[in-house]
């Protein structure tokens, strides 16, 4: 009986020990889950702005920091730690213990963008950016202030946009193979597009949306003090993650060109604006600094339409837009009111359907030919000022407008979309 009764008690007391370890190992789990929600920054909620996320890009938003931590070190000419934080990475923790880093994008082959085609060179955002962080290239002997605003500058601009329209083209890419399941699918591409274009809404100040916001300000293109060109991409992106998750190709297509469209309008007032203040006497190397970067930003998707006929007669550049050589062969002298009696006074181009303001004479109207084709002739006097190791350009402001007239027609841009500095 007794040997019974210690049965029964140790049976009793292993079944007490096997339910307390039983209430541990869920009381372990529970702390486990309440920890890992604690972890999550509060920044990672559901919505950017007015854009609400379809799927978990939660380490892509994270990257957003790190545009502000390098821009701290750099601020401090601490360019090992900007470097590093570019590199290395310090925000955008991945559950295997790395990091996502902006070097990874910037410096990777075969990315959905145009500036590695355009520059001819695989990681061509990444050179750039090197270049600024290191010294190097573009910025060999260039002074703290011109490096810092090239690293500044470069990350969160021609980095992040680049970024961002890899990440759209992607999506596209994945629509239209059908793909439009939001969390392995284009709507999950399409998230990382605004992750990197806006990012959480405590660090967008390091965006490119924030550019948005700024250049807005400068040239009067807001309503009720809310940037059009950002407005216009917000709106965009709402309606594109709609459009793929319903497969409506003329949806998604349409809202990715309004972004660019966008961006175009941004950086072209970003370019105007700081070559036009390169005048000043103290701080024209800044300038010219900030305009190389924000022209770099867009130089790839706005050269190809700065292309012009050099006019021997009257020695000027009709700009053109994207054209081959023989447009240039193209211009005759006609009457401009299409009256068969009347008398010629007008030097009209047959291929591209424009009238040449600059000459005044069917002799002049004979100076153009294609052999004086100038290929991306607008681009490379932006490039001619802005420059880095050519101070001679500093002291004079500059008016780029009409080297980017055709860029504009070719992306539908109005005067009015540009705005007027104030």
């Amino acid at each position: 009986m007794e040997l019974k009764m210690k049965s029964i008690k140790g049976m009793t007391l292993a079944l007490l020990m096997l339910i307390a370890a039983m209430a541990g190992c869920i009381g372990t789990e529970d702390e486990t889950t309440e920890e890992a929600e604690e972890e999550k920054a509060a920044f990672l909620d559901a919505s950017d702005a007015g854009y609400t996320y379809a799927s978990d890009v939660d380490n892509h938003r994270s990257l957003m920091q790190d545009l502000c931590d390098i821009k701290t070190a750099a601020s401090d000419s601490n360019w090992d730690e900007a470097k590093n934080i570019y590199t290395n990475g310090k925000n955008a923790e991945k559950s295997d213990g790395s990091y996502r880093t902006l070097a990874g994008f910037a410096a990777a082959a075969g990315k959905n963008h145009n500036y590695d085609a355009f520059y001819g060179a695989d990681g061509s955002i990444g050179a750039h950016i090197m270049a600024a962080m290191d010294g190097t290239g573009d910025f060999a002997g260039a002074s703290d202030t011109v490096r810092y605003q090239g690293i500044a500058k470069l990350t969160a601009n021609m980095g992040m946009v680049g970024y961002t329209i890899h990440e759209l083209n992607a999506a596209v890419a994945k629509a239209d193979a059908g793909n439009t399941d939001n969390d392995s699918g284009a709507p999950h591409n399409w998230d990382e597009g605004w992750a990197f274009f806006h990012g959480p809404d405590e660090h967008w100040s390091c965006s490119p949306a924030y550019t948005m916001k700024k250049r807005a300000a400068d040239y009067g293109t807001e309503t009720d003090g809310v940037s059009n060109a950002l407005a216009a991409s917000e709106q965009a992106m709402v309606d594109g993650l709609a459009a793929l998750q319903a497969g409506d190709k003329d949806g998604y297509d349409a809202a990715t060109e309004t972004v660019i469209k966008n961006i175009i309008i941004t950086y072209s007032q970003a370019t105007l604006k700081y070559t036009m203040k390169m005048d000043s006497n103290e701080s024209a190397e800044k300038y010219q600094a900030e305009g190389y970067a924000f022209w770099k930003t867009m130089e790839a998707y706005a050269a190809p339409y700065t292309d012009g006929c050099y006019n021997m007669a009257v020695h000027m550049v009709f700009m053109m837009g994207d054209i081959d050589a023989s447009a240039c062969d193209a211009f005759i002298w006609t009457n401009g009111s299409m009256d068969s009696t009347g008398e010629n006074d007008t030097c009209y181009n047959t291929v591209t359907h424009q009238v040449s303001t600059d000459v005044s004479s069917e002799a002049e109207c004979d100076g153009y030919a294609a052999m004086y084709f100038q290929d991306m002739y607008g681009a490379e006097k932006i490039n001619e000022i802005v420059n880095l190791s050519d101070a001679s350009k500093h002291g004079t402001s500059y008016d780029v407008a009409p080297h980017l007239a055709m860029v504009w027609a070719h992306y539908g841009i109005s005067e009015a979309e540009i705005g007027t500095y104030q």
